[in-house]
């Protein structure tokens, strides 16, 4: 049967352009269809967004036997996962407060300003490699304590991790990626030495706040260390890339709306929640039954991978008023694009802030321009989906 394809064809790297007529054919098949190699695609809002608030749903993939490595805090489950999130998260300012990252606002307008000092009219850049990617990078290594002109060793060492944490279903889970492995050992030791140099000498970032806990129970262990910088590092920018670059991209499709928020600059925070909802950095997320379950009326085995496709979700007419449009005053916009639930992203308001600042700062330069290359070419993550360049003139 042609759903039984459905996960193959949406990660086939021809659909990276526009997967959306995939996830509506899921949701017709749906919202719940087993694929051809035993795992269960879920594309309907309401299924993934029980699906992620339930908690005999693991993020673990140990629980369905595939791997014995422990996994970074992304992938566990509570209590271990509240207790590293936690710790992870204290550097930033207390809970429910925006502290450090609010506190960032005016540094990343400056950044931002810098990587535009350049645009000229008449010029042509690369969105990404000009300015979504150098932006989220600068700010993630500031905050980290990470020398930016590093950036090359650990871009190597991030696109073999992000590689290998694509949703594949030619996959074997249970054979060693060899590159991710020696990316996480290198890029892990580099991290502690940076953190060892800051032991007893305090800086001004995340790594110093780690590695000078004074208080044992707080502490992070040497594994917990490496594990937690390499999270932030890649997830610290990653994602932002893909909201920036799609939101340069949907913008441009849409003049009327570019305008429309030219005029309205004011209405750029709905409009950045939108861009969540129409395109969002991340598509798709991994869970696995800890028990037998019925899912919408499908019956999934323990221990089975369960796709959960929030891109699908934030495109269900279920849900969403004409989700094929992109509307930046959409009200009551509950999207899954920072997913949602214990695993909700932690690094959601530093990724609006920079968001805000990017587009903010482009949007008197987009209205002359237009894109060179329609589509683009993108990368080859399909669960990290974005451009890989996005050549616009000015």
């Amino acid at each position: 049967m042609d759903s039984e394809t459905l996960l193959a064809r949406i990660t086939d790297y021809a659909s990276r352009p526009d997967p959306y007529p995939l996830y509506a054919e899921l949701r017709e098949a749906g919202p719940v269809v087993r694929q051809a190699d035993g795992s269960h695609l879920v594309g309907g809002y309401h299924q993934v967004a029980a699906l992620l608030h339930d908690p005999r749903m693991s993020a673990d993939p140990r629980t369905g036997g595939a791997v014995t490595r422990k996994p970074p805090f992304l992938r566990l489950d509570d209590p271990e996962h509240h207790r590293l999130r936690t710790l992870a998260m204290r550097p930033f300012g207390p809970p429910h407060c925006p502290g450090r990252v609010d506190g960032m606002r005016g540094e990343i307008e400056q950044i931002t300003k810098e990587l535009l000092s350049s645009f000229e009219a008449g010029r042509e850049i690369d969105v990404v490699d000009d300015f979504a990617y150098p932006l989220p990078v600068t700010v993630i290594c500031r905050l980290l304590g990470v020398p930016r002109q590093d950036e090359p060793l650990f871009r190597t060492w991030s696109d073999a991790l992000v590689a290998a944490a694509d949703v594949r279903p030619d996959a074997d889970a249970t054979e060693p990626d060899e590159s991710a492995d020696r990316a996480r050992t290198e890029m892990g030791g580099y991290l502690l030495n940076l953190a060892e140099q800051r032991r007893g000498k305090p800086a001004d970032d995340m790594l110093s706040a780690f590695v000078n806990e004074p208080d044992p129970d707080l502490r992070l262990s040497q594994e917990e260390l490496a594990e937690t910088a390499i999270l932030l590092l890649i997830a610290g920018h990653e994602t932002t890339v893909n909201l920036i670059t799609n939101g340069v991209l949907t913008l441009l499709r849409r003049p009327e709306q570019l305008d429309h928020l030219r005029r309205e600059p004011g209405l750029l925070p709905r409009a950045v929640e939108e861009l969540l909802r129409f395109e969002p950095p991340v598509h798709m997320r991994e869970r696995i039954p800890r028990e037998d379950m019925d899912i919408a009326g499908v019956p999934v085995a323990k221990g089975t991978s369960v796709i959960l496709a929030l891109a699908s979700g934030n495109r269900d007419p279920r849900r969403f008023h004409e989700p094929d449009r992109f509307d930046p005053t959409r009200p009551d916009n509950e999207h899954l694009g920072f997913c949602s639930g214990i695993h909700y992203c932690f690094g959601a308001p530093l990724a609006r802030v920079e968001a805000y600042a990017a587009l903010g700062a482009l949007l008197p330069l987009l209205g002359s321009a237009h894109l060179l290359e329609d589509p683009p070419p993108y990368r080859q993550n399909a669960m990290l989906r974005g451009p890989r360049h996005l050549r616009v003139r000015l």
